[in-house]
């Protein structure tokens, strides 16, 4: 077995893909005829590819008979270390290989005092991630169909879409918390995700990504304002979609007493794995980009 850094080529982006999608389907039971959706393939692609290229030394991948069994893509943004991805085929876990990519992984965040990791329920991944230092904080989540009758009365601080213009105001609120601004992966999601809504008013700052039914990202400088832009998100679901809203904290509590007044159902989730930090509030992280 050979244990390289991931290649910027649609070869190695396949390879990753492929990976993910085995390891994670027997996970959360994903029927295995179950075609993945065309769009979701393209972003993950290219999510791949974006972190390639923004954090070449925190991408590896694990290989066995030139056949890849195993991925890590790790980030670094102004001093917090973050897993963007970790996965290893079913048939490969057990023999060696998550602890070699996550060590790979992990050197990528050598000096950084802080480190995020939105992880799965896997046992053995959890177990992994408290031996190398992390706080397992427990995570749920909201899914279902909107009670639209809940959306009468959104507040009145006004929310409006988002554009690269704005970059400077999401680093800002990034930066108040989780100590680090996403940076380029601004420019990811706001070309890969459906839209994006900023609320900025003298009661404070937010944004939020939203993804068909998923809020992607949510951060704002007061609960009040993260709940004008849940509330936002959640309307804008499409009509018969499914509304997600993933990785939540007991800090969220406000998010989680949104998601209930609004019919969707609360369920448990993973972990938001820390190191050398609590979970930021109020905020939601991207389960890929944190």
């Amino acid at each position: 077995m050979i244990v390289r850094r991931l290649q910027d080529t649609p070869a190695d982006a396949l390879a990753v893909q492929r990976v993910a999608r085995a390891a994670f389907r027997d996970l959360f039971d994903v029927p295995a005829a179950e075609p993945d959706d065309e769009r979701r393939t393209v972003q993950r692609l290219a999510r791949t590819r974006h972190l390639v290229r923004s954090d070449p030394a925190g991408c590896w991948v694990a290989e066995q008979d030139g056949e890849a069994v195993g991925v890590a893509q790790a980030m670094r943004r102004e001093g917090v270390w973050l897993l963007a991805l970790y996965a290893v085929l079913p048939s490969a876990q057990g023999k060696g290989v998550g602890r070699l990519l996550l060590d790979r992984a992990g050197e990528y965040g050598r000096g950084c005092l802080r480190g995020m990791v939105c992880a799965s329920p896997s046992p053995a991944a959890a177990r992994r991630y408290r031996r190398a230092g992390l706080t397992l904080h427990p995570t749920m989540e909201l899914k279902g169909r909107v009670d639209r009758s809940g959306l009468l009365d959104r507040g009145d601080i006004p929310v409006h879409p988002g554009n690269a213009t704005h970059f400077h105001l999401l680093d800002s609120v990034d930066r108040r918390l989780r100590g680090a601004a996403h940076g380029v992966d601004h420019e990811y999601m706001l070309a890969h995700f459906d839209e994006l809504l900023i609320a900025d008013s003298l009661a404070g700052s937010g944004y939020c990504y939203r993804d068909g039914g998923a809020v992607k990202l949510l951060a704002a400088t007061s609960k009040r304002i993260a709940v004008r832009l849940l509330l936002e998100a959640l309307a804008r679901v499409p009509d018969g979609a499914e509304a997600r809203v993933e990785f939540l904290t007991t800090e969220q509590e406000w998010a989680v007493d949104v998601g209930l007044e609004l019919g969707l159902t609360l369920s448990n989730r993973g972990y938001l794995a820390l190191r050398g930090m609590r979970p930021p509030a109020p905020y939601i992280p991207s389960g890929a980009l944190l």
